[in-house]
Parts: structure tokens; sequence; C-alpha cells
């Protein structure tokens, strides 16, 4: 039979002892992702994370992080170191080529008394050569690619979950500045009320208490504002760092209802999520890397059959020392004899860590239909929550309104007029808060469904 039969059959049986070894996922997916939304081509995860944020100001957020952010800066250079081994783990299917030049100078003396003197002087051109007999090298390749390109998408789960980050960042400040002018403006109208109600108690048309719960009032409401003040430039500083760049301002614009319309959020088909989310084809690629480390320790079992060429000059004195040419050529097979089992426990461990890596692979499958099933009903409720807020601000205003015109006729007292101002101050904040959340859920959705990395066409 000839040696390239012997080879190929060799490599194929090693492929299937590892294949019936390495057992592959079992993950029975769902027709659709809820029993409510049925499955679509369309998926709002293809559309550019560009047309999602239309916002121009979180736009070039958007674009700093993903050109300075150090996480984004290092995983790049993660992606190119392991890129070279993995030219380095495919050259070593070629041979080795080396070269060298020495001179050696020994003196032997010994019990004798007679000293003699060895020189030699040498140059030589060596190339080696390891026949893959048993696929050690072949799976040392596949793992090497199969960690570069889990790099590769690692990088990709990397800038979808940062544009996740930096856009909910900047909702959250929006909300922020929005809550800070709701009670700077309300701080204002009870400075306002507590002028008017020190007047009528000065004036004698009222008693000393509604004057003192207008003081508690403007208090109150003050004692607020430094709370937000600092959380907003804690969120300043939140975004500053995922920009790559010292704390600072951050620009903004007025929080309001995301653009996006819900006839266009499609949640594609089930089976999709797995090649669209990088996090997932990550961990499939780190589980080949693992299946690749089951091939390399089965066929470090078997022997190796290395090839050694040499040939050059060699001689004992510079005099003739280019008429004395060299050559030597060495076949070695080396194979493990006695090792104590710890080839086969090598090998045994690997396939234990295979199936440890598949495990954690199923459970990342599982995690993100649970995260997309979960968005679906956080955008639901959101989406819900942003109409009930907004009911809710226009009947604590006309509360109010109320409350104050009662309340010049003499039909109710103070303390009903700073619970309509409680409510409505409540309400608006609510509602600021709702829309934020509003905002999220829907970065969270397009997140979870695996958008945000795409390439723009």
């Amino acid at each position: 039979m000839k040696p390239q039969i012997i080879l190929t059959l060799l490599i194929v049986c090693s492929s299937c002892s590892i294949h019936k070894k390495c057992i592959e996922p079992e993950i029975p997916l769902p027709n659709q992702f809820t029993n409510i939304i049925e499955a679509d081509s369309a998926c709002i995860a293809d559309i550019h994370w560009s047309e999602i944020f239309t916002d121009p100001l979180l736009q070039d957020l958007i674009n700093q992080t993903l050109t300075y952010n150090k996480d984004l800066l290092s995983a790049t250079a993660r992606i190119r170191e392991l890129e070279k081994l993995h030219q380095i783990a495919k050259a070593n299917y070629l041979f080795d080529v080396g070269a060298k030049g020495y001179i050696e100078h020994e003196t032997h003396n010994l019990s004798s008394n007679n000293q003699t003197i060895d020189l030699e002087i040498g140059t030589k051109l060596t190339i080696s050569w390891e026949a893959d007999l048993f696929g050690r090298i072949r799976w040392a390749k596949k793992e090497a690619l199969a960690n570069y390109l889990e790099s590769v998408e690692g990088q990709k789960a990397l800038q979808m979950t940062l544009i996740a980050e930096i856009a909910s960042s900047y909702y959250q400040l929006m909300a922020l500045d929005n809550k800070l002018e709701i009670l700077t403006r309300t701080l204002k109208t009870r400075e306002e009320d507590r002028n008017k109600a020190r007047l009528r108690f000065m004036g004698g048309l009222t008693s000393k208490i509604p004057y003192e719960q207008a003081q508690v009032e403007y208090a109150s409401t003050a004692a607020l504002i430094p709370n937000v003040q600092r959380q907003i430039k804690m969120k300043e500083n939140e975004i500053s760092l995922l920009t790559g760049k010292m704390p600072s301002d951050i620009l903004r614009s007025k929080i309001q209802r995301h653009e996006i319309s819900i006839n266009i959020l499609h949640l594609g088909i089930p089976s999709d999520l797995i090649k669209r989310r990088p996090d997932i084809t990550a961990a499939e690629q780190s589980l080949k890397a693992q299946m690749a480390k089951v091939g390399y320790s089965w066929a470090e079992r078997f022997p190796r059959f290395i090839i050694n060429l040499e040939g050059g000059l060699e001689n004992t004195a510079f005099k003739g020392f280019f008429t004395a040419p060299l050559t030597y050529a060495l076949s070695e097979l080396t194979a493990p004899l006695f090792a104590f089992g710890k080839r086969k426990a090598n090998y045994d461990a690997a396939i234990q860590a295979y199936d440890a890596e598949r495990y954690q692979y199923e459970k990342k499958v599982l995690q993100a239909f649970k995260e997309v099933n979960n968005a679906v009903i956080s955008y639901s409720s959101a989406n819900k929550q942003v109409e009930l807020m907004e009911n809710l601000r226009n009947a604590t205003k006309k509360y109010l309104d109320l409350a104050h015109v009662q309340y010049i006729n003499g039909q109710i007292n103070y303390i009903d007029v700073l619970h309509a101002q409680r409510s409505y101050l409540n309400a608006k904040i609510n509602l600021s808060d709702a829309i934020c959340n509003e905002n999220i859920a829907i970065i969270e959705l397009y997140k979870s469904l695996g958008g945000g990395w795409q390439n723009k066409k």
C-alpha cells in the first residue's frame, strides 16, 4: 500500500475516533420566540445601528466608542496576536530550515599529562520535517484557527455590547437631565407658593401652618436636586470612559420617545439567532478549539516520524575548509513507551474539558433565547407603561389646576393643594423614567437579537 494512502487512512481514522468521543451539542430550537409573535424572515437585528439610533449626538458617541474604547482596542490586538499564532500553526506543515556557523576549540589534559587540542570549524544548513501521521499538527492548526475565529466573533460581541451600553447610558443621561429640569421648575413654583403663603399669613388670611407647609415643600424639593446633579456627572464620566477619554461634559439632546415603530420590530426566525449572535458563534468556535485539543491529545499518544537533513562544510583547520563537504541524513521515529498513563489521562481529561465546554455552549444558546423573550416582554410592558404614565400625568395636571381654584375659593385646605402638587411632580418624573425605560427596552431587544455589530452596506 502506498504511503500517501496509509497517511490518509490514519487521518480519517483519527477524525472518526475524535468525533465519536466529542458529542455534538443538542439544543431543540423553538419554531418562534414567543407565543404571540410569529416567526418572520425580517429581523430588526439586520438593521445597522445608525438606522436604529438616529440621534446625531448619540451616533457621534457610538463612533467614538468603536474607535477609542480601550476594551475594543485590546480585543483587536488579541485578534492580531491569534492570527499570527494561526500562521505559525499552518507553517508547521512545512519543513524548517536553519543555518549555523561555528568554531570549536577543545583541549584535553588527561592523567597521562599528554595535552591534545581539537579544533573544528564548520558551517551547516539543516532541514527538518515531520510527517503528520496521526494528525497532531492538523489538530494544532484547527485549534489555532478556532481560537482566531473565536477572537473575531468575541470582538463583534463586544462591539454589540458597547453600542448597547453607550446608547443606554445616553438615554439615562437624558432622563436625568429631564428630571433635573422638572425639579428646577418645581422648585421655582414652590418658591412662589411659599411667598404667597407668607403674604397670606402676614395679611391674616390664614394661620401660620400653610406657610410652614410651603416651607417644608420648598426644602424637600431643593434637597432632591444635588443627588440628581451627582448622578448626571457620574453618568457623564461613565460615558467618557466608554468613549475612551478623560471625564468631560457630554453633549446630548432632550429626552423623547424612540422614533422606531413597533411595526418594524420583527424578531426573525429563531434558528437564525445562533448565526446572528456573535457571542454564540464565539462559543461555538471555543467548542471547536476544545475538540481540536482532544484530537491533539489523542495524536500525542502515538509515534512521531521526523526527517532531518544536514549539509555544509566542516574541517579541523581553515586550510582546505571549502573542500571539506559534509552531508548527514536522519529519519527519526519516536514513540512514547512508558508514561505511567499520563498521556491517556491527558486525553481523557481533554474529553471531559470538551464536555464541559459543550454544556457551556448549550447554556449560551438557552441564555440567548431567554434574553430575547425577556426583551420582548420588557418592551411590551415599557410601551404600555408610557401610555399609562402619560394618562396619569394629564390627570394629575387637571387635579392640580382644580385644587388651586378650590383652595382660592376656600373649598379645600392647603394640604390638599400640596398633595396635588406632589402627585403631579411624581407623575412627570415617572413619565420621564418610563420613556427612558422604553428606549432601553428597544436597545435590549436589538442587542438580544444580535444587532449592532454588522457593517453598513
